[in-house]
């Protein structure tokens, strides 16, 4: 997903050497002619992902501008922009909250290092801020990737249940991610920060089922070496997540239905029951009604486990998340591989919001930490995906003996003629800049057989600028031609 990074200058010239660079490396770029600009823009929901801040404008100086974005509770990433690196100038921006600062004119190298740190700690620390509340047991709804109609329905019904102690059945294909919803619903309630455990019901071994769950004294059985409080016992006091509920014995159904409804467990071994005190959440991915009908699960225990029902939303039906999760992962596997990806090609990103996901969002995740172990590139492309574009990635030049077969970027072209765009029309007036700059783009989508990355580094514009370009010039089928 493109981050866009807001550009506040009043000199005009600055602002276009800025977009030069960024747009080259695949960001989205906006400007501010000033403070005031600047700040209506952060506060009124136009927003971005790091701003670029000169310090010296009239009637608002940069300094000026931080304070009352930062006073207005904005905490977007901010590099100051400065023609003096005196330390008091340096010192006084960091203390009022700027992350870097740059000594104009800074150099392109200078620039995309500073910008890339930025918004990699940016992630980083909402990535640690995300890890350490789901250590506590305190992830929220809000921590859930996604704002598509689909998600907003699972939050609103999410948020409801946690207010009260009403058993949650959640059900959803494999991989859409029910753990992640019980444990924002846990989160959310009043037992946030009392322990959450988790159960998958099917990886349990059938001769160890009732001790796992329920606990069993010492010498209960041959191995019981030692005491085992049990899985109801160890979340007493928080939420017990019956995971695929739907895999669990018959003989074992009718001891969770007891437990659930007495608020007691029986150890085995024990001499007594042992109350407790658990919230249940369960989830599977089967037709548990279903399962009634075929008399594989009790029907007593579906209703009293389906008393408020969410249903998690396939990817395939959440298409619209596909970008925020991509991100998501991306921070999380950069952290994890040591890998420094800013993020997904606008063809890549195409390409994986078209795609089904069988596997739903653990699919996408696996997929997303391989194509970072593979990526070279800052934004992940559609060959970092082989499983789904199809495409092999490009084997580095001198890794064969074997001669090379030619490519756009080696093949040796015939010469050009020095003014293949005309500049002048008919009567011998200037054309406008559109209609050349259409013109120019048309042509090197012919000469350069439509591949994008190159016509993009032969203009010198990124590629998310040229595809923008091609769009708004209707050049869209005269690509597909090329293609």
């Amino acid at each position: 997903m493109s981050k866009t990074v807001l550009v506040v200058d009043d000199d005009p010239t600055q602002r276009r050497v800025i977009q030069a660079v960024l747009d080259r490396e695949g960001y989205a770029v906006a400007h501010a002619e000033s403070g005031g600009e600047a700040i209506d823009r952060m506060t009124s929901g136009g927003g971005a992902d790091l701003i670029l801040l000169d310090l010296v404008m009239p009637r608002m100086t940069g300094m000026e501008c931080l304070a009352e974005l930062r006073a207005a509770g904005v905490t977007t990433p901010v590099i100051v922009l400065t023609a003096n690196a005196g330390v008091d100038t340096v010192v006084k921006a960091m203390q009022a909250g700027a992350q870097d600062f740059f000594v104009k004119p800074v150099s392109a190298e200078r620039l995309m290092v500073g910008v890339t740190n930025a918004l990699q700690l940016t992630r980083l620390e909402a990535e640690v801020g995300r890890l350490t509340k789901r250590a506590q047991g305190r992830a929220s709804f809000d921590d859930l990737v996604g704002d598509g109609p689909a998600m907003r329905l699972v939050k609103s019904l999410g948020s409801r249940a946690a207010k009260s102690n009403i058993p949650v059945l959640i059900t959803g294909e494999s991989g859409v991610g029910k753990e992640v919803i019980a444990r924002a619903l846990h989160g959310a309630s009043e037992r946030a920060g009392k322990p959450f455990v988790a159960v998958n019901c099917g990886a349990l071994p059938v001769n160890l089922i009732e001790s796992i769950l329920f606990g069993h004294e010492k010498g209960a059985f041959t191995g019981a070496v030692e005491k085992t409080l049990g899985k109801f016992r160890e979340a007493d006091g928080g939420a017990l997540f019956l995971d695929e509920i739907g895999e669990l014995p018959l003989d074992m159904q009718v001891k969770l239905l007891r437990a659930i409804q007495e608020g007691e467990v029986d150890p085995v071994g024990g001499k007594r029951p042992v109350k407790i005190d658990v919230r249940i959440i369960s989830a599977t991915n089967r037709d548990l009604s279903q399962q009634v009908r075929e008399g594989v699960f009790r029907e007593d225990l579906f209703y009293r486990l389906n008393v408020y029902p969410i249903e998690a939303p396939a990817l395939r039906d959440r298409r619209e998340d596909i970008p925020a999760l991509v991100d998501r992962f991306i921070t999380r596997f950069n952290a994890e591989e040591g890998k420094r990806v800013a993020g997904c090609a606008p063809e890549t990103l195409t390409m994986l919001q078209a795609f089904d996901w069988p596997g739903n969002v653990r699919q996408l995740e696996n997929a997303v930490f391989r194509a970072i172990v593979l990526a070279d590139a800052p934004f992940l492309q559609p060959h970092d995906f082989p499983a789904i574009s199809g495409l092999a990635a490009p084997m580095p030049t001198e890794a064969s003996d074997a001669p090379a077969a030619p490519t756009v970027a080696t093949v040796e072209l015939p010469p050009l003629p020095d003014s293949p765009i005309r500049v002048v029309d008919d009567r011998g007036h200037l054309r406008t800049l559109e209609e050349i700059e259409r013109d120019l783009i048309q042509h090197a989508i012919e000469v350069y057989a439509g591949h994008m990355s190159e016509i993009a580094r032969r203009l010198g514009i990124g590629r998310s600028t040229l595809y923008r370009k091609v769009r708004e010039q209707g050049l869209e089928d005269h690509l597909k031609e090329a293609g």
